[in-house]
């Protein structure tokens, strides 16, 4: 599964469709894998495993977030008033 994966990030280009945000506005897309990273690396870290598998998150939120919103999010997330639950 890891070769998979390493594969995946490797061959990596832009963000794949998501039938979960099939419209154009991409902005619900963008905040879900924020979320989605950071609780995997979260669950990661809680069972002592390797977070590799998790970049894969890292990589589509920063595809489509934009740079101010990923900067805003992670400020509020080391002050403790970031709005997401992860």
């Amino acid at each position: 599964m890891a070769d998979s994966i390493q594969a995946k990030l490797d061959n990596y280009k832009t963000a794949p469709f998501d039938s979960r945000f099939p419209n154009q506005n991409q902005t619900r897309n963008c905040w879900q894998n924020y979320l989605d990273f950071h609780r995997c690396e979260k669950a990661m870290a809680a069972k002592g495993a390797d977070a590799t598998c998790c970049q894969w998150y890292r990589r589509v939120y920063t595809s489509l977030c934009p740079i101010s919103w990923i900067n805003t999010w992670d400020e509020r997330r080391a002050e403790g008033t970031f709005p997401g639950k992860i």
